[in-house]
């Protein structure tokens, strides 16, 4: 059974940092892809960012370029988002995903095969 499992989701005052992890169990995910998303109530889930089985490929949203950076450890089957000068429109469930492709064929979700439960995040201003 797949399991992802985040954790370092919280509270943080704006300008702080925040370091997401999620780890995978359940298969072996060689060439896969990691990703996180986010959604706020009401709205679409949408990709954050994106990292490939090598880390040589990554993407980002516009929203959080220069100020997150993904990126994983294929021994632990972990991924991270490093989340730094949070702004209050980061504050979203943040979910990490898995697309058993070399490199999804699009950013929307639905091109992910698994899913974590999702960390809250919440910034103050």
């Amino acid at each position: 059974q797949v399991q992802l499992v985040e954790s370092g989701g919280g509270l943080v005052q704006a300008g702080g940092s925040l370091r997401l992890s999620c780890v995978a169990s359940g298969r072996t995910f060689n060439r896969s892809t990691m990703g996180w998303f986010r959604q706020a109530p009401g709205k679409e889930r949408e990709l954050v960012s994106a990292i490939s089985w090598s880390s040589m490929t990554t993407n980002y949203a516009d929203s959080v370029k220069g100020r997150f950076t993904i990126s994983r450890d294929n021994y632990k089957n972990t991924e991270y988002l490093q989340m730094k000068s949070l702004e209050t429109e980061d504050k979203d469930v943040y979910y990490c995903a898995v697309d058993l492709s070399t490199w999804p064929k699009s950013t929307n979700k639905d091109a992910y095969d698994y899913w974590g439960q999702g960390t809250q995040v919440t910034v103050s201003s």
